[in-house]
């Protein structure tokens, strides 16, 4: 009886130790998510799904990203060109964002919105990575860091930008992976 007295005694120690840590690994600006990550060890990638409706969700529970129809129509844009895109290169994508943009955002086109995807596609303004910064930031705060850089686009300076999750995790419309549904994904 006195040993498992001890033994629970030392348990709550431990346990203490291990939340003073994390909280000097936060003030430090590590993320719980991230230290968890650490902790376990493995990376655990989640379907990312698109709806028939252009809704994105992560998982089997579905939890959702959300993103204004701009962003989603940048980050579908993105996720249909698995090659990727040079940014330099974005004022030939204009016309394909554009379609993109009016099945996400079902309302129409306005002027201020043709002037965003203008923007956007234009590589001597700063708009595209605004944009990307944002699309990062929603899936940062929903994975941790390590896994999230597969969920966004990303690429280095002078280098085609690319969303590097595996194909087979991209779920379109009806349930196909990318490679299964490139009917859905030229139909946009």
């Amino acid at each position: 009886m006195e040993h498992d007295a001890l033994k629970k005694q030392f348990c709550n120690i431990l346990i203490e130790d291990v939340r003073a840590k994390m909280q000097l690994l936060k003030s430090y600006g590590v993320s719980e998510k991230d230290i968890i990550f650490h902790i376990h060890g493995k990376r655990q990638f989640h379907k990312l799904i698109v709806s028939h409706d252009y809704r994105i969700f992560l998982g089997d529970k579905r939890n959702e990203v959300c993103l204004e129809p701009l962003l989603k129509s940048v980050f579908i844009l993105f996720l249909k060109h698995q090659e990727g895109i040079m940014f330099k290169d974005l004022p030939d994508y204009r016309e394909e964002l554009t379609v993109i943009y009016t099945k996400v955002r079902r309302g129409g086109m306005t002027d201020r919105t043709r002037r965003s995807i203008e923007d956007v596609t234009n590589p001597l303004l700063n708009s595209i990575n605004e944009k990307c910064a944002r699309i990062r930031k929603a899936f940062v705060d929903i994975l941790d860091k390590s896994t999230a850089e597969h969920y966004y686009i990303k690429g280095k300076r002078g280098e085609a930008k690319r969303i590097s999750l595996p194909k087979n995790l991209i779920i379109w419309g009806t349930g196909q992976t990318l490679l299964e549904k490139k009917a859905f994904s030229q139909g946009l």
